[in-house]
């Protein structure tokens, strides 16, 4: 069992940064994939970027592309998402979670088995 604990969330104007944080704690290893996804009232969600234990290979949506990195640091069992230049339509609550394999599935959420509970996200124009 993996349980996942997001943090960072907060209030921010246009242009403005947030870092989020999601600890791993439970069974993980190498071959597990963290991904970021966000979910905006009424609206499906998205898959925002995915980073690979094993080799820290990364996957971004076009959408955040230049603007949001994911890392991690292993001997914390943490995974980050900086986001900088922070939009409105950016607001939403932000989930981490963990699958086994590399594949980045960042379309098809329903991939990941894992889940945070979520924290929330508002940038105001």
């Amino acid at each position: 069992q993996v349980q996942l604990v997001e943090s960072g969330g907060g209030s921010v104007q246009a242009g403005g940064s947030l870092r989020l944080s999601c600890v791993a704690s439970g069974y993980t290893s190498s071959y597990f994939s963290i991904g970021w996804f966000r979910q905006a009232p009424g609206k499906e969600r998205e898959g925002v970027a995915r980073i690979y234990f094993g080799s820290g290979g990364t996957v971004y949506a076009d959408s955040v592309k230049g603007r949001f990195t994911i890392s991690q640091d292993n001997t914390k069992n943490t995974v980050y998402l900086q986001m900088n230049s922070l939009k409105p339509e950016d607001t939403a609550m932000y989930y981490c979670a963990a699958r086994e394999g590399a594949s980045a599935y960042l379309s098809n959420p329903a991939m990941y088995k894992y889940w945070g509970q979520g924290t929330q996200v508002s940038v105001s124009s």
